[in-house]
Formats: structure tokens, C-alpha cells, sequence
């Protein structure tokens, strides 16, 4: 049976091939989109812009809820599901 389905199913192995590099491609971009590291990067930028007197207060404030509320969400979509 493992044969004759292999043979009947020949005509889409190309379909297989690009569906495993899609789910692949997947992913690579979830790994990257829930990555908190980028957000840390732009904190600690963010801080640098305010100690520099590039940034005022207020846009640091509103600035770093916005990121800190990023990390919030990549943390909290990152952990395992609770329960069974």
C-alpha cells in the first residue's frame, strides 16, 4: 500500500515540497515576530535618546509604554498554554 500510494501521489510531491518550506518560512517569522530581543534593543535606545536630551520626558514616557506593552503581549504569547 505504501508504494502504490507513494505512485498515486507522485504528481503532487512538488506541492509537498513547497508546503514544507512554507510551514518553514512560518516559522522563522513567528520565532522573529515573538522575539522580545528587538524591543529591549529599542529601550535601551530609547533610554539613550532621553539621557542624551534628544527626547523629552513625555515622548520617553509614552514612547516606552508603548514597547513595554510590546513586551507584555511577545511574553504573554510565548508562554505555554495552561491546563491539559
Amino acid at each position: 500500500m505504501g508504494l502504490l500510494t507513494h505512485l498515486l501521489t507522485l504528481p503532487i510531491a512538488p506541492l509537498r515540497g513547497t508546503v514544507r518550506v512554507l510551514d518553514q518560512v512560518l516559522l522563522t517569522a513567528e520565532h522573529e515576530f515573538y522575539d522580545p530581543e528587538p524591543v529591549y534593543e529599542q529601550l535601551a535606545e530609547l533610554e539613550r535618546q532621553l539621557l542624551e536630551r534628544r527626547i523629552g520626558p513625555e515622548e520617553f514616557d509614552a514612547r516606552e509604554d508603548e514597547l513595554l506593552d510590546r513586551l507584555e503581549w511577545i511574553q504573554a504569547h510565548r508562554r505555554p498554554p495552561r491546563g491539559g
